[in-house]
């Protein structure tokens, strides 16, 4: 089956309805959906029902594929509209309401530190964002889609998808910027409370 290309493999598929075809792309895509599926869910379990949705789902709209863009970026788009309509409705914003005796020591410093509330700083501001504005930066920045690419997946004009991408980046740095002032506030108060000021 490796000598078909994705397209190949589709129209062989729904001209004959012989598993085998669905296999192979299925062998194919089924680790990239489902790591795509855990990006939005962060669990594990649902990102496995999500792929077993989407799949299904799939074995239906295989007639409807018209070849206008690429089979992958045509099953992303899948992806991404199941996850983001499945998962708009769970979005949380908890990490605002975690415990704040759990505020690390980050005491000494090191870079690798540094970059670890980086890192933490950036999950936490997108997570504020909604589904749509999630998956089109994840889209963009994490999978290196094209803004024609993301425009024929969302069914927008590329200067639409311009514009959101605009407006969720600066949603993702105001939300960035109000954590990494969160933190200092946390760790003045942290600093405050161990070696309290005396006159």
């Amino acid at each position: 089956m490796k000598q078909y290309t994705d397209e190949e493999l589709v129209r062989l598929y729904v001209d004959t309805q012989r598993n085998q075809y669905f296999e192979a792309l299925y062998t194919r895509y089924c680790d990239k959906v489902y790591r795509k599926c855990l990006s939005f869910t962060k669990d594990s379990a649902r990102a496995e029902d999500f792929t077993h949705d989407i799949f299904m789902k799939l074995i239906i709209k295989l007639g409807g594929f018209k070849e206008q863009a690429k089979f992958a970026t045509w099953l992303y788009s899948v992806t991404y509209n199941y996850c983001t309509d499945h998962t708009r409705t769970r979005r949380s914003n908890e990490f605002l309401t975690e415990d704040i005796d759990r505020v690390p020591d980050y005491s000494d410093n090191n870079d690798a530190e540094i970059a670890e509330m980086q890192s933490v700083g950036l999950r936490n501001a997108l997570e504020q964002l909604n589904a749509d504005e999630k998956s089109l930066l994840m889209m963009k920045y994490q999978d290196d889609f094209s803004i024609r690419d993301i425009a024929d997946m969302t069914k927008v004009t590329e200067s639409a998808v311009k514009m959101r991408l605009k407006r969720a980046k600066d949603k993702l740095r105001k939300y960035y910027l109000e954590g990494v002032v969160m933190w200092l506030l946390l760790a003045l108060r942290y600093i405050i409370t161990k070696w309290p000021l005396r006159f």
